[in-house]
């Protein structure tokens, strides 16, 4: 069993699956935390209500993932452009649309839960219409690159 997990854990990284993935995450929790930091910030220190704080949050979150995603996860070879920032503005928006429904949907079902934790399942399940759309949408069929595995 050992041997197949590190079988496993170097083929992993061979074929740029840590990288690829582990750039995803990492977009991901960058975004999460400056979403959750500016309404943190906007619903605590400035009074606003989550759900008028809550786009500012996505705003900002959305340009820390295109960079990271753009530079880690799918090494994006071409120099950023408008063109492609507009395709991955218009994959997050579809996806915060979903994630926005789901953490509104959360919080008047249940009105005494605390917004990040709403937004912290909001989040897991737009991940993956946000992940196909950047992978597909964006920057091509990119997937994992290494050994066997380059473009």
């Amino acid at each position: 069993m050992i041997e197949h997990l590190e079988t496993w854990r170097r083929m992993a990284i061979e074929r740029g699956y840590v990288r690829h993935y582990g750039g995803f995450v990492l977009a991901g929790l960058c975004a999460l935390a400056t979403d959750t930091a500016v309404l943190a910030a906007l619903t605590r220190g400035a009074g606003l209500s989550p759900f008028v704080a809550r786009p500012f949050g996505i705003a900002l979150a959305m340009i820390v993932s295109w960079l990271i995603n753009r530079t880690i996860t799918f090494e994006a070879a071409a120099p950023p452009s408008i063109a492609e920032f507009s395709r991955f503005a218009g994959v997050s928006v579809t996806s915060q649309i979903v994630n926005y429904g789901v953490f509104a949907a959360l919080l008047l079902a249940m009105p005494v839960l605390m917004p990040e934790l709403a937004l912290l399942a909001a989040c897991f399940v737009s991940m993956f219409v946000s992940y196909a759309g950047f992978r597909f949408g964006v920057f091509g069929a990119a997937g994992p690159r290494g050994k066997g595995n380059q473009r």
